[in-house]
């Protein structure tokens, strides 16, 4: 899978790729991750790329030249989307459309953002992280690329591990416990070394059940609301 950022911070974006399963990854081939710097779409000593907006108003608004040179000459891999507070909200469901694609790009917005010219003739979409503003939009487009890839087939190494995860069942992830097995006078559920699997996965699932009804009611509401089966499982005590 080959990702582009377009970003006016290219080295904020290297630390990150170059490290961790990403970083093994791209060393395997399986990942290919580049920063493209949008101010080697300027020509000048300066090397501006932002600009006051017509109309007046506060803030800087990046131009569209940069942009649109950068990418006409590196044509980084479609789709390209914007980061940006106005775009669809990221999910899961979307991160999975993602990592079946042979690549994307991402555009960084900046200050006040950038040009409407771009959004109307250079992007194929715009995708939001929340209901939240950020500086740039460099920390959503790592969020983003670090949510899609672990979802690509040998970018981790336990694909058990991404499909058990919060999200990828429509629930959030069940409690995780690890050694010592005593902390403090602490100690995990009996059942986890009980040794009887079939009890810890309906365990895993009661409490997975149980905390996103707690933290976030509104995935039960988009699942249906719970099943008969789920609802057994809730009130069943296990030993």
């Amino acid at each position: 899978m080959r990702i582009n950022i377009l970003t006016i911070f290219p080295s904020l974006i290297n630390s990150f790729v170059n490290e961790s399963l990403i970083g093994k990854a791209q060393e395997s081939g399986t990942l290919e991750i580049s920063a493209l710097d949008i101010r080697e779409g300027v020509s000048g000593v300066h090397k501006a790329v932002d600009d006051t907006p017509f109309g007046g108003g506060p803030g800087m608004v990046l131009k569209p030249d940069p942009i649109f040179n950068v990418v006409e000459n590196k044509k980084p891999p479609r789709p390209l989307y914007l980061l940006s507070p106005a775009g669809e909200p990221f999910s899961h469901s979307k991160a999975k459309e993602l990592s079946k694609l042979d690549g994307f790009s991402l555009l960084c917005g900046r200050y006040e953002g950038v040009d409407q010219r771009v959004r109307d003739h250079l992007i194929d979409g715009e995708i939001s992280l929340g209901d939240f503003v950020l500086a740039g939009g460099e920390i959503a487009a790592l969020a983003i690329v670090e949510t899609v890839t672990r979802l690509v087939p040998g970018v981790m190494g336990n694909l058990e591990s991404a499909a058990s995860e919060s999200f990828t069942q429509g629930l959030l992830e069940y409690p995780q416990y690890t050694r010592p097995w005593e902390y403090k006078g602490l100690t995990p559920p009996d059942i986890l070394r009980s040794g009887n699997h079939k009890e810890i996965e309906l365990w895993r699932k009661a409490k997975a059940l149980e905390i996103t009804l707690s933290n976030r009611p509104d995935l039960i509401e988009k699942r249906g609301g719970l099943t008969d089966q789920e609802q057994s499982l809730l009130e069943r005590k296990f030993t």
